[in-house]
């Protein structure tokens, strides 16, 4: 059986991290290698990836060193949906598939659910259903008698879900020509051909069973869905400390650390997994790493700096500074006292602007969401859910209160002024102290 990743969209709503969400780097590794090996695991090695222009290379350059795995690339000219994508793979699909996005994050034991129904069954295709409590910006399933689809619901509004079952991308096809049959006949201008016509199989007894699973899942949607990814694999792993690494023997490690290839750890600071460092990165002295915290490779995180619940991306510099449950891109540069404040006065979820609407994260505590190649001046600070665009600069003293548009420059006017120095400071008086202050 083939599995189809559909890598070939693109994240609009993960502004300012403009990197293909598949192609983030977790513990060293893409989220395509991971979600690669997952299905390895579940014996699934013949794998169809479809690719848009801007990242077909790259992605061949990675598959290619995955061992005990079969792949083909299949080019998505355009974003324009799921069908699409599908469409773009069909020589590759005279036999039964899976479809996976591989934004959406889960266990092994998923794929293991939606074979074993496809043994057990009869059904034309086979969906996998997870039940939700908060609201979430995708599909929901409809579900009948015997686990058979009536419907599904793409992107309802909030309070408008008609389940709290979502629509998880993981999609068992035994025929998969059957759906792009039923794709042809939809008209749509929007990009959800492919859940219209699995919607028109349902309501015409097209058979189409839905799996549940109860595992975890979470879908890369809002940048802040990162967290998830990070605390997921991090749970997953097996805490490790490479030969190569240099660690002092003043320097605290405890619990699950996971310290790669010629690291460096100074003197006096503490790394509290769960945690994770990349490899060549620098821990200076003092410094505290903590709580699933994911430090990329070659970063230096520099004297007096801690870093709590955060995805700093490869090549970071932070010096001094407090980056509290944020989101950094890789290549930015922070200056000394810079503060990533994460955590609202009111103490009420915060609140993130994502194109012309702003969504409500659901997280009392949330840091900034930086843009990759990005710095800060000395004594910065960023209010909790802003967002800074790649290529940007947040000028010394500043106290950023709103989103910063990538390749922008944010600086504050100076007011102090410059007079003449009037002070007697031989005798180690202060006479004229009041006519300089005037």
């Amino acid at each position: 059986m083939k599995v189809v990743f559909l890598c070939g969209g693109i994240g609009k709503r993960m502004f300012p991290i403009t990197e293909d969400k598949l192609l983030l780097t977790f513990l060293g590794k893409t989220l395509l290698e991971h979600q690669i090996e997952k299905a390895g695991r579940a014996g699934l090695t013949d794998i169809v990836i479809v690719a848009g222009p801007n990242n077909i290379n790259r992605i061949g350059e990675i598959v290619h060193t995955i061992p005990g795995i079969r792949t083909e690339l299949a080019l998505q000219l355009k974003p324009t949906g799921i069908a699409a994508a599908v469409r773009s793979a069909e020589r590759f699909l005279n036999q039964e598939v899976i479809v996976v996005n591989p934004n959406d994050v889960f266990e092994c034991s998923a794929y293991e659910s939606i074979l074993q129904a496809a043994r057990e069954g009869c059904a034309l295709s086979y969906l996998l259903g997870h039940e939700v409590r908060d609201y979430f910006p995708g599909g929901y399933l409809m579900v009948g008698e015997n686990s058979e689809l009536k419907a599904i619901v793409e992107k309802p509004g909030r309070g408008m879900e008609p389940s709290n079952l979502v629509n998880v991308m993981v999609h068992l096809h035994t025929d998969p020509r059957q759906v792009l049959k039923h794709a042809d006949a939809i008209q749509s201008r929007r990009d959800d051909t492919y859940e219209l016509a699995l919607d028109a199989m349902a309501r015409g007894n097209g058979r189409i069973k839905v799996v549940p699973y109860t595992g975890f899942w979470t879908a890369i949607k809002y940048p802040w869905h990162i967290f998830g990814v990070v605390r997921r694999l991090m749970d997953e792993s097996q805490g490790y400390v490479s030969p190569t690494a240099r660690i002092s023997d003043r320097a605290t490690v405890e619990g699950k650390v996971i310290i790669e290839d010629n690291v460096r750890v100074y003197e006096d600071a503490v790394i509290r997994g769960p945690a994770y460092i990349g490899h060549n990165s620098v821990i200076g002295n003092c410094c505290l790493i903590r709580d699933y915290s994911h430090i990329g490779a070659n970063c230096v995180v520099g004297y007096g700096t801690e870093v709590k619940n955060s995805y700093v991306g490869d090549g970071c510099w932070l010096h001094m500074s407090y980056v509290g449950d944020s989101i950094v891109a890789e290549g930015c540069s922070f200056g000394a006292g810079t503060t990533l404040a994460n955590f609202r006065f009111d103490e009420r979820s915060v609140i993130v602007r994502v194109g012309e609407e702003y969504v409500d994260t659901g997280l009392n505590k949330l840091g900034a969401i930086v843009g990759s190649k990005s710095r800060t001046g000395i004594n910065t600070s960023v209010l909790p859910g802003i967002r800074i665009g790649p290529n940007s600069v947040v000028g010394p003293h500043v106290c950023l209160t709103e989103d910063l548009a990538p390749e922008k420059v944010a600086v504050t006017e100076s007011r102090y002024r410059v007079v003449p120095n009037r002070l007697d400071t031989s005798a180690g008086r202060n006479a004229e102290a009041g006519d300089w202050a005037r």
